[in-house]
């Protein structure tokens, strides 16, 4: 077998998100501006995501990908032991679990440990990478969807061995603002903030938006920091919660009382903070 035979065919893929910055990717895919064929979205659960981000994944960045050759792939985390399939959802609510993935807020607002990103997001591309042939050797190139504005969140995740990083949104000196437009140039809407629902990383706002305008959800993530905390009581644990303001969720984000933003950054999941 010759040299060149053996050579394999360098593996490139990007961590969509399905927010601004990795739509805003997919579409200079699609114009040949980037040099990405293949995105993975890691995606936490049906039942996890942001309903949003799961509506505009299905109804405009799925289509839009096939449309222009691209693969958008969408991977699940597969317990390895036994096949099922979990959501982190069902991991922070099933019977017995003690762990909290999620980095909840201390009761002096700051946030608990988190494992969510590492078991959900990065693991789940990284055993995909590995399937598909990266290698330490043959590391695959994953391109990151860190915007100019956030440039310092670059390099601040774990990086697997068979990996390389790239972050050609930050290459290419474009903005989060900038993104906006570069998905309404393709004729598609722009798509909502991705994150979990439930993610304690949400701007105040976000709260109050999501009790104004999809309040079963907000009653839903009250309902997730009661039972988090009705088993941090038999554990004899102090409570924790969803916001920093070290109080239930209902009474933390009131009803019919707005807030102006001032948290420093956005912490979707598209922005690169859970991205892989």
């Amino acid at each position: 077998m010759t040299q060149h035979a053996e050579k394999r065919e360098e593996l490139r893929t990007f961590s969509f998100g399905g927010g601004w910055q990795s739509t805003a990717a997919l579409v200079l895919a699609a114009r040949g501006d980037v040099d990405f064929r293949t995105f993975l979205m890691a995606n936490v659960g049906d039942d996890s995501e942001h309903p949003g981000t799961l509506q505009y994944l299905r109804e405009h960045a799925i289509p839009f990908a096939q449309a222009h050759g691209i693969e958008l792939t969408v991977l699940d985390r597969v317990m390895k032991r036994t096949g099922e399939t979990r959501t982190l959802y069902q991991d922070l609510t099933r019977q017995g679990s003690r762990s909290l993935k999620i980095p909840v807020r201390m009761s002096n607002g700051a946030p608990g440990t988190r494992s969510c990103t590492a078991q959900f997001k990065i693991k789940v591309i990284g055993d995909e990478l590995k399937s598909r042939g990266a290698t330490p050797s043959t590391p695959a190139t994953v391109g990151i969807g860190i915007s100019l504005d956030e440039i310092g969140r670059a390099n601040k995740r774990r990086c697997e061995p068979h990996e390389r990083i790239e972050y050609p949104l930050l290459e290419r000196g474009i903005r989060r603002v900038d993104c906006a437009r570069i998905i309404r140039s393709a004729g598609l809407p722009v798509p909502p903030k991705s994150s979990c629902w439930f993610c304690p990383f949400h701007r105040p706002e976000t709260w109050h938006e999501m009790r104004r305008s999809e309040p079963e959800l907000f009653e839903k993530a009250c309902h997730l920091e009661e039972l988090l905390n009705r088993r941090r009581d038999a554990l004899g644990k102090d409570h924790v919660f969803l916001t920093r303001f070290g109080k239930p969720l209902r009474k933390a984000i009131p009803d019919g009382v707005d807030t102006l933003p001032f948290d420093e950054f956005d912490t979707g999941c598209d922005s690169g903070w859970c991205m892989t």
